[in-house]
C-alpha cells in the first residue's frame, strides 16, 4: 500500500516546493516593481527610458532590492514543505542567475553603473541565506 501512495506524496511535496520558490520570486518581482514605480512617479530616480547614473540612486535600489530578496527568500523558506534553507537557496540563485543577465545586458549596453549590477549578482546568495536563516529560527 506505501508503495501507491509514495509517488503522489512525492509528487504533493515537488509541487509545494515549487510553488514556495515561485511565491518567493513573485513577492520579489512584485515588491521591486512597485518601489520602482513608486520612485519613478516621485521622480526620486530618472524616467523609465533614461539610465540611472546617479551613484545614490543606484544605492537606494541596491539597499532596498536587499531588502526584498532577504525578505522573498524567507518568504519561499517558510513556505517550504522540508528543506527551508534548500528553498531560499534555489530562490537566491534564481535571483543570482537574473542578476548576471542584468549584469551582461548593462554591459553590453553600456547602460549605467556597473557596480550596481555586479552588487545585485554578489548579494544575491547571501541575501538567500539570510533569509533562510531566520525562517528558520521563526519556525523553532
Amino acid at each position: 500500500m506505501n508503495a501507491h501512495v509514495a509517488p503522489a506524496a512525492v509528487s504533493r511535496t515537488i509541487g509545494r516546493s515549487a510553488l514556495a520558490v515561485l511565491a518567493g520570486l513573485a513577492i520579489s518581482i512584485l515588491l521591486a516593481l512597485a518601489i520602482d514605480l513608486a520612485l519613478h512617479a516621485l521622480q526620486v530616480f530618472p524616467p523609465w527610458n533614461e539610465p540611472m547614473t546617479e551613484p545614490g540612486d543606484n544605492a537606494l535600489a541596491l539597499a532596498y532590492r536587499i531588502g526584498i530578496a532577504t525578505f522573498s527568500c524567507y518568504v519561499a523558506a517558510r513556505l517550504a514543505p522540508a528543506a527551508p534553507m534548500r528553498h531560499a537557496l534555489i530562490l537566491g540563485a534564481i535571483g543570482m542567475a537574473l542578476a548576471t543577465l542584468g549584469l551582461v545586458a548593462a554591459t553590453v549596453m553600456n547602460i549605467g553603473l556597473l557596480w550596481y549590477p555586479a552588487a545585485l549578482v554578489v548579494t544575491a546568495l547571501p541575501c538567500a541565506w539570510i533569509g533562510g536563516a531566520l525562517a528558520r529560527r521563526s519556525a523553532s
